[in-house]
């Protein structure tokens, strides 16, 4: 049982994780003028910024103005990667 519950976890946190990089991927995409703003793509773009805002937004606001580098994806990607290796060795070890 703890087991299917960890990869339940381990699926979502994943699929967390895609987003944090998609959205990465299409700014950077938007910021370089690689791909024109079309409405698709910005609404694909919003969603997932609205999916995420509430998760980045607080490690925004403790870290410190790093300029137009934006880390808090990074912090949250490593943070969920912590938590998963926490929790795979509590399921292990019981």
């Amino acid at each position: 049982m703890l087991l299917t519950l960890y990869q339940i976890i381990e699926m979502i946190t994943s699929i967390f994780v895609m987003l944090i990089i998609i959205q990465f991927i299409i700014g950077l995409l938007f910021a370089f003028n690689v791909v024109g703003r079309n409405e698709f793509l910005m609404s694909f773009y919003d969603g997932i910024n609205r999916l995420l805002e509430p998760v980045l937004r607080p490690i925004r606001r403790r870290m410190p103005d790093t300029g137009a580098i934006d880390f808090s994806p990074l912090v949250v990607i490593i943070v969920l990667q912590i938590i998963l290796l926490v929790l795979r060795n509590i399921i292990m070890s019981v």
